[in-house]
């Protein structure tokens, strides 16, 4: 069974990239049973986020790398030379040290943030509803979220961390120097949202305004934190009194263009407003920053902006990565050996069977044996075929720790004629 993750995330490509090949939330079940139905997959998951996209699969495709590559070109439409430049492959080892890592958050935006676990478990209950988790990757999902519980549970990593929704507030606050007093408006009602608004709370903004496509969840946000719901269509016109535009809308398109702005200012008599756009794809077209007394940010921007939060985790990073490390090694441990045994217990079951049948054989041509002379033959027998088994038994455990189990389990059930693996 062979492990593979294809993916691009914030450190390997822009968000014009990233925006391209996001899978909008409604069409990754059907991208999933997609993606499992190519031949050689056995399992698979979708791992789309505003920083990355992953697919991970396993089985017996001959070569996982081509076959993921084209399934982002052909689902995505995404022309292969501007998709592959940007892309990262990983199999065995490095797969799951990566797996473990996302889970933990070592491998976010901001270090430590609990978002992502989250959603790598939402991709995980999402492919096992549609049976594309079963097997294999179900318990290396299982164990991901158990190194991602210990790593929280062993570091301070954790600790006030920090989201790109946290990150987006402290901007606004460093630019304003305060909140209080400030109008804020949320375009979007959905989790990053939410996280932005209990930041802005906490930041003493005094008057938050909501709006959704769908005013049931604006109406349910804005209770959360004594704001005002703006209906959607209401829009362009609210942005001539606020402050402050934080967008996490999940619209396919953009929601704020050049032209609209241009004419909201004019309304505002070119008083300046903050735009934060934290979408993916982003819902504010970006020449909108080149108008004047517009100051926008993506969520790219953000990154630079929390980028000196990671420098306070290094040092707990260092001792999650030590963790992963310890984690990696256990669970290959555990792969390799559910990879053996099957193949020990079959030839030591085989041998045995033989041993068995040349005895019965033998048995009437030695005529009477007395109970210590029955109980030496067995003795010796078993001796012989102990040591049989041993040469190839320690030659796959050898194979096995070096991580190259699979061609030297396959050249002895060839040679003791065992069953297939599949028998």
């Amino acid at each position: 069974m062979k492990l593979h993750i294809t993916g691009i995330n914030h450190r390997t490509a822009p968000v014009e990239v990233r925006e391209k090949l996001a899978y909008p939330s409604g069409q990754l079940d059907a991208a999933v049973q997609h993606l499992i139905a190519q031949e050689g997959v056995n399992e698979g998951l979708i791992l789309s986020t505003c920083n990355r996209v992953e697919v991970v699969v396993s089985g017996d495709a001959a070569d996982a790398r081509a076959l993921v590559e084209q399934f982002l070109e052909s689902t995505r439409q995404m022309p292969h030379e501007q998709l592959a430049p940007h892309l990262y492959h990983l199999e065995g080892r490095e797969a799951i040290r990566h797996l473990f890592r996302v889970a933990a958050s070592l491998d976010s935006m901001v270090l430590g943030e609990p978002q992502i676990l989250g959603q790598l478990k939402d991709a995980y209950s999402s492919a096992k509803s549609i049976g594309a988790v079963n097997g294999f990757l179900d318990g290396l999902l299982s164990r991901a979220f158990s190194v991602a519980k210990r790593v929280r549970t062993e570091t301070q990593i954790g600790q006030s961390a920090v989201s790109v929704s946290y990150a987006a507030v402290e901007l606004a606050r460093e630019i304003f120097g305060s909140l209080s007093g400030r109008s804020v408006l949320l375009a979007g009602a959905g989790k990053m949202s939410e996280l932005a608004a209990r930041h802005l709370h906490r930041a003493g903004a005094t008057r938050i305004l909501v709006t959704n496509r769908t005013l049931e969840r604006a109406t349910e946000m804005a209770k959360l934190f004594d704001g005002t719901v703006v209906p959607y269509d209401m829009f362009l016109q609210s942005l001539a009194g606020v402050d402050i535009v934080i967008t996490s809308s999940a619209a396919p398109h953009h929601i704020l263009t050049r032209e609209q702005m241009r004419s909201v200012l004019q309304q505002r008599r070119n008083r300046p407003i903050f735009l934060i756009d934290i979408a993916v794809p982003r819902n504010i077209e970006p020449s909108v920053n080149e108008l004047d007394n517009v100051f926008l940010y993506d969520i790219d921007d953000m990154g630079k902006v929390i980028e000196g939060n990671r420098q306070a985790r290094q040092e707990e990073a260092r001792e999650a990565e030590r963790i992963i490390e310890e984690e990696v090694d256990k669970m290959l441990a555990r792969l390799r050996e559910r990879e053996l045994a099957p193949a020990i217990v079959s030839l030591q079951d085989q041998l045995e069977q033989i041993r068995c049948i040349e005895m019965e054989r033998v048995r009437g041509k030695l005529g009477a044996l007395t109970p210590q002379q029955t109980e030496a033959i067995e003795a010796l027998t078993k001796g012989i075929v102990a040591k049989v088994a041993h040469g190839p038994i320690a030659e796959m455990r050898r194979h096995a720790n070096s991580g190259e189990s699979s061609h030297m389990i396959d050249l002895v059930r060839r040679l003791f004629r065992l069953p297939g693996r599949d028998s």
